[in-house]
């Protein structure tokens, strides 16, 4: 069986928060960097995994005279970006009942990604999916691209292409779910659990998971081992249920496992993690169509050019009387406006 200690995820792929910070900022900059040379951030994916840039607008900087250039988006808004699509591929997994163990896969995948990249260069939405089919298969879950893509109405071909570039990375991972079942297992032990008494085990157990939901969805996987995720799950989970003094099994663990920490350096450790949980932050939908407009305007999809074409006409209905029109092009405006129309078109 597969040990931590001596993964490459251990090794690779947990981070001081400054590391963090640094490797936002790298992504961002090049990207940035990307939009003044080429006017576009998108890349193109091949079939092979093989991608590249656009060609570089010779005009670009004749035009930046005529017009505004592009907004890149800031490190905040990439953040708002990755962790509305974190949600979404949760949703994704749930759609498709597809075990914990998957979903929490492919959002370290997705985590992952975006370490080595922007979210103006790759869609997330792209990422999203492929990091699901992807886990899918390190999982032995089978389900096609074809069967995904059909799922949520996406070409099964940009899964496959994204999918090279997701080979690159290391895909053995460790979820904090088999932990946690792992300490729930030792706390029947330690409690000295009778019969009447597991019932209770297992609620904890099923309380702990939702909170290990929670978790996952901060950088706090790439910040602390899986171990302590759990830890910091099963604290606050126990918090309401008080089904164990969960001081002392803390001392306990550390006293069996001989470990060099001390009970206070654990303690500070789960304690960060809950301050990620807290300060966890779902961006409103009015952020989300300021972000998603300058994400367009990055990717030179003209966006802006439409919404002003449809305001040109809905003045022109309006001044007509044309009250028909008037709505409907209203609820066009919406429509492609908002963020979902990344999510379930093409």
């Amino acid at each position: 069986m597969a040990d931590f200690q001596t993964s490459t995820h251990r090794a690779k792929w947990i981070f001081t928060p400054q590391e963090l910070i640094e490797k936002y900022k790298g992504s961002n900059r090049r990207a940035i960097q990307t939009l003044e040379k080429y006017g576009t951030t998108q890349m193109e994916v091949d079939v092979d995994g093989s991608f590249s840039y656009p060609e570089p607008q010779n005009n670009a900087k004749d035009n930046s005279e005529k017009h505004s250039r592009p907004k890149p988006l800031n490190i905040e808004e990439e953040q708002s970006m990755r962790v509305f699509y974190e949600n979404k591929l949760r949703e994704v997994c749930s759609a498709f009942y597809f075990p914990n163990k998957i979903q929490a896969t492919a959002l370290l995948y997705f985590k992952r990604f975006y370490l080595q990249w922007s979210v103006m260069e790759h869609h997330p939405k792209n990422i999203m999916l492929t990091c699901v089919y992807a886990a899918c298969k390190i999982e032995e879950n089978h389900v096609s691209a074809e069967e995904l893509g059909k799922g949520i109405s996406q070409d099964h071909q940009m899964i496959l292409n994204y999918e090279m570039i997701a080979l690159e990375f290391d895909l053995i991972v460790y979820p904090p779910y088999r932990p946690l079942e792992g300490f729930i297992n030792d706390m029947e032990d330690f409690c000295q659990v009778k019969n009447g008494e597991l019932q209770m085990l297992k609620d904890l157990h099923e309380t702990a998971k939702l909170e290990v939901d929670k978790i996952m969805l901060t950088d706090a996987p790439l910040l602390f081992p899986p171990g302590q995720l759990a830890l910091a799950a099963l604290r606050n989970s126990n918090k309401v249920q008080r089904v164990v003094d969960y001081e002392s099994y803390l001392s306990s663990i550390l006293s069996r496992q001989n470990s060099g920490h001390i009970i206070s350096d654990l303690t500070e450790n789960l304690d960060t993690i809950d301050s990620w949980v807290m300060k966890y932050k779902f961006p409103s939908e009015k952020d989300m169509k300021h972000i998603n407009r300058k994400l367009k305007s990055c990717w030179g999809h003209g966006s802006h050019d439409v919404i002003t074409a449809v305001n040109l006409m809905l003045n022109l209905a309006h001044h007509a009387g044309d009250l028909t029109v008037v709505k409907e092009l209203n609820v066009f405006l919406l429509w492609i406006d908002s963020p979902a129309l990344d999510f379930f078109n093409r």
